[in-house]
């Protein structure tokens, strides 16, 4: 687990093909704050690998499998950001992350708004209601505040310090970006579903009551509870 805020930037230096995966080696541009651990996971560009092995104090290796290549940018993306997963004892400063990418997110507009860059990305409508506005997403590992969401798009703005510390402020339009809904949008969805599949049908004439008691959730019955 990750909270999108990352730790630098870094670099993919290397990609072994093996069959259908890669053999990655990514290199941080910043020390570590403890040495890294065969088995820990990172996220990279906002995609959770493992670290199969270390190659010196800054380097690791970490298998992409084909999945997740047909996912996510990380084929071709060669700068990237980086974030170790998340301590218990952590303050949480962006949103909880999975590292688990949904989708591709394409930019199509990029915009000065005061000192701060505002940033419109096209994105699949299926995951259009699993986003709300000041709500959170990852985009390419990195936390961002929802400013207004529509039916197949995300508009976010990305502040001096962010654009300073990851690779957002070099990216154009056009370009692809490792998409990540926020994880409770993800639960209520699959509740919701759970809850339809669920309900009790319309009882037929001839049919004896059910002595069972049946529920259903219900989206008041989120609204009721916060969501």
């Amino acid at each position: 687990m990750f909270t999108g805020i990352a730790l630098g930037l870094g670099q993919i230096t290397s990609r072994k093909r093996q069959g259908s995966e890669f053999l990655l080696t990514v290199e941080s541009h910043f020390d570590w704050d403890s040495p890294l651990v065969v088995g820990e996971s990172i996220a990279v560009s906002g995609v959770c690998l493992t670290v199969t092995q270390t190659k010196g104090p800054r380097a690791f290796q970490a298998f992409a499998s084909k999945e997740t290549l047909s996912l996510t940018t990380l084929a071709s993306q060669d700068l990237v950001n980086l974030e170790r997963a998340l301590r218990l004892t952590d303050r949480l400063g962006g949103h909880l992350v999975t590292g688990h990418v949904d989708a591709l997110a394409t930019l199509f507009l990029k915009a000065s708004d005061g000192h701060s860059l505002k940033y419109v990305f096209s994105i699949p409508s299926e995951l259009s209601p699993l986003v709300v506005t000041k709500g959170s997403v990852a985009l390419d590992g990195i936390s961002l505040t929802v400013n207004l969401v529509t039916e197949n798009s995300v508009t976010v703005n990305l502040i001096p310090h962010t654009l300073k510390l990851t690779t957002l402020a070099s990216k154009h339009p056009g370009q692809t970006f490792n998409l990540e809904v926020d994880i409770l949008g993800r639960y209520v969805k699959r509740l919701l579903e759970g809850s339809a599949l669920m309900a009790p049908s319309a009882p037929s004439p001839t049919s004896q009551p059910d002595s069972k008691p049946t529920s259903g959730l219900t989206i008041e019955d989120l609204m009721a509870r916060g969501f």
